[in-house]
This record gives C-alpha cells, sequence and structure tokens, in this order.
C-alpha cells in the first residue's frame, strides 16, 4: 500500500457515504411506493414518506428539501388518486400529516444551515487565532534548515494546546515544542504564555535552564491570575533545545515530554533520553532543577521533536506508533521531507483514524553543498540502491 493509499481510501469512504445520503430520500419514496402497492390498503406506507424530507433537511440545501417533500406529496396524492380513496378521512389525514412533516423539515432545514453558517464562522476565528499565536517559521533561520507542522485530529478543528516556536537569539538558535493539557481557547490561552515567555527568555538568559525556569515563573503568574492550576490547564510537557552558532553542540531540557530524536545523514538515529526525568511545567510542585543534557548535531543531521499525538497514535490492533523504529535506517534530504513522510506514515499506520493533535519540529545542520530547499522524496532506505 502506497503512502497516499490511506487518504484515498478515506476520501472514497466519505464519497460513499454522502451519495448514500443523498440517495437516502429517493429510496424512502421508493419503498413507500412499493410497500403501498405490495399491501393491503389498512397498511399505510406514510411513515416512509414522511421520512424522506426528514432525511433530506439536514443535508440537503432548502431547495433540495423543497423538492424532495414536494415529491413525497405529489406521489401519495397520486397513489390515493388512483386508488380513488381521496375523499376518505384516512388518506387525508394522511396528506395533511405528510405536508405539515414536509413544513417542519424545512424549519429544520433553516434551523441546521444557520447552525452551520455560526460553526464555520467559529472555525475561522479559532483558525486565526491559532494561526497568530502558532506561526510557522522560517525556513532557514541561525543557517538551519527548519520545518515545522501541526495537524489537528478533526479535520475542522484548529483549537488545540500543541505548540512550537523557533528563535534567533545571540546564544544560539533556540527552540521549545509542547503539549498543553486540554483545548479550546484555556488551552490556545496556555499556548500563548509559553510561547511568549520563551521568545522573551530565549533573547535574555545566559542558559537554556534559566530560559525554562522562566517559562515556569510565567504559568505560575497566569494560573494566580486566573484564579488557580485547573484554569491553566494544569500543566505543559515541553521539550526545549539551544544549537549554538558555528557549533555542533546540542543542548536539550526535556520536561516531560517525549523523547526527542536526532537523525544523522548516514540513517543512524538517536532517542535524547534525559539523564534525569522532570515534571512538566506548571505543576506547581515548588522549582525544579533544571539540568541540560549535551549532544551533537553534525552536518547533514537533523532534531526531531513531537508530540504525543505521534508516539501514541494507535493502529486498528491498539499498537502505538514508535518514531524511532520507523525512522532508523532512513534518509531524508532535510527537515521538510522528513515531516512530510512522517505525516504520510503516521496516517498509514492509524488508518487515518486520529484522536489527538499533532505538532512536529525539524531541525537540520546542513551539509556542505546542500541546497536550501528540495522537493519532496520518498523515503530511502539506507540500503536502497
Amino acid at each position: 500500500m502506497g503512502k497516499r493509499d490511506v487518504r484515498r481510501g478515506s476520501d472514497a469512504g466519505s464519497g460513499r457515504s454522502r451519495r448514500f445520503v443523498r440517495g437516502l430520500p429517493a429510496l424512502m419514496i421508493c419503498a413507500g411506493v412499493a410497500l403501498d402497492l405490495l399491501t393491503p390498503a389498512v397498511v399505510s406506507a406514510v411513515p416512509l414518506f414522511a421520512a424522506a424530507p426528514l432525511i433530506a433537511a439536514p443535508f440537503f440545501s432548502l431547495a433540495g428539501t423543497v423538492r424532495v417533500g414536494v415529491t413525497s406529496i405529489l406521489v401519495v396524492l397520486g397513489i390515493r388518486i388512483s386508488d380513488g380513496a381521496l375523499g376518505r378521512v384516512v388518506p387525508v389525514t394522511d396528506l395533511l400529516t405528510l405536508v405539515t412533516v414536509a413544513a417542519l423539515s424545512l424549519v429544520i432545514n433553516r434551523v441546521v444551515r444557520r447552525r452551520n453558517e455560526q460553526l464555520a464562522s467559529a472555525r475561522v476565528i479559532a483558525e486565526t487565532a491559532m494561526r497568530a499565536v502558532l506561526p510557522t517559521p522560517e525556513d532557514r533561520i541561525g543557517g538551519l534548515l527548519v520545518a515545522a507542522r501541526y495537524e489537528a485530529a478533526q479535520a475542522d478543528e484548529f483549537v488545540g494546546g500543541d505548540l512550537y516556536a523557533v528563535a534567533d537569539t545571540p546564544f544560539g538558535v533556540r527552540l521549545v515544542l509542547g503539549d498543553v493539557r486540554g483545548k479550546g481557547l484555556d488551552a490556545v490561552a496556555a499556548v500563548a504564555v509559553v510561547i511568549g515567555a520563551f521568545r522573551e527568555a530565549a533573547e535574555q538568559e545566559l542558559s537554556l535552564e534559566g530560559v525554562v525556569q522562566r517559562l515556569e515563573r510565567a504559568l505560575a503568574r497566569e494560573g494566580t491570575r486566573r484564579g488557580g492550576f485547573d484554569s491553566m490547564e494544569g500543566f505543559v510537557t515541553a521539550v526545549l533545545a539551544e544549537i549554538p552558532s558555528g557549533s555542533d553542540t546540542l543542548r536539550v531540557v526535556n520536561r516531560g515530554h517525549p523523547e526527542p530524536l536526532v537523525l544523522h545523514q548516514d540513517g543512524a538515529l538517536d532517542v535524547l533520553s534525559p539523564t534525569v526525568p522532570a515534571l512538566p511545567l506548571g505543576m506547581g510542585l515548588g522549582a525544579w532543577p533544571d539540568r541540560s543534557d549535551e549532544w551533537t548535531l553534525p552536518a547533514g543531521s537533523m532534531f526531531l521533536a513531537f508530540t504525543d499525538g505521534l508516539s501514541e497514535a494507535r493502529d486498528a490492533k491498539g499498537a502505538f506508533y514508535d518514531p524511532a523504529a520507523r525512522l532508523r535506517g532512513r534518509i531524508f534530504p532535510g527537515p521538510d521531507e522528513l515531516l512530510s513522510a512522517l505525516t504520510d506514515d503516521v496516517r498509514l499506520h492509524t488508518g487515518g483514524r486520529s484522536t489527538d493533535d499533532l505538532a512536529l519540529l525539524a531541525v537540520g545542520r546542513p551539509a556542505r553543498g546542500q541546497q536550501e530547499r528540495r522537493t519532496t522524496v520518498k523515503i530511502v532506505g539506507r540500503d536502497s540502491g
């Protein structure tokens, strides 16, 4: 199966569902005609005819709902005329019931359309707020290649608690990737606090540990201002990194976050496990003695950080996605290609069923002569010809 097959399969399934829903009102009318013709006169098919406009109301346009309702009424009227039963009390009552249901379906259609318009407006506002809080970083920062991705668990959902930021500072390139507990506007507020504090602290603090403590204090102040621990979503898992200018040193502080990776240009991979595990930010349990771990980021290698939307993605059997196992032995031209391949691969693993937001941040140290931008290519195995 190709990397795009899951997406195509999901689109095909969605298309079949839409076609089924579009054809269901007609199916109800046909079933009503068949029931009326094949059963005694005491058996009424009016419920099937009445179901047609009610099914159409939330899915069809106003004109489409009107057409379905009028069709149901005309078909029942034609059947009653052909039976010569139009003047009887029960057929007239059935027609009046059907007219009432058709009119009610128009009211339902209007309410649903208005609600959809309100939801669409809310989504646009939410997306705009998220884009403002979480802007896409430049492709090249401080001589390093940078790529970032944010994917909501639902295609039409934009408000989440995942965050990332990259800053070129006097101390080198500094970055943060984190995950706020929860969703919604409260999560966006916490994201804004963390990113705002990071951008200020990254320019001023001499050490990466100092940056982390500034984030801790910013969350504590905001939690106090908002009325306590739970009002700021409780805690934020985060990984912060620093890459000094002109050096292959990589410093990392991990506060309860999934372990980032370093991918080397020969396909080797390092899992950056912290020397001393630490609690997430904002736990309110006093000062945490942060200590950064040092690694190397040679030319041609890439640093990859991700939220648990990647590492906790499950397949149909409940198995977690293991980014280290999936990426080890693979070679990518640059960060953008890495993230493209990774998002395709996790969709393949989950079958397109995501339950959590996903944020990815990749930073690469270009090798000598490496182009700044390359087109996306397929994953190449280390032993591939």
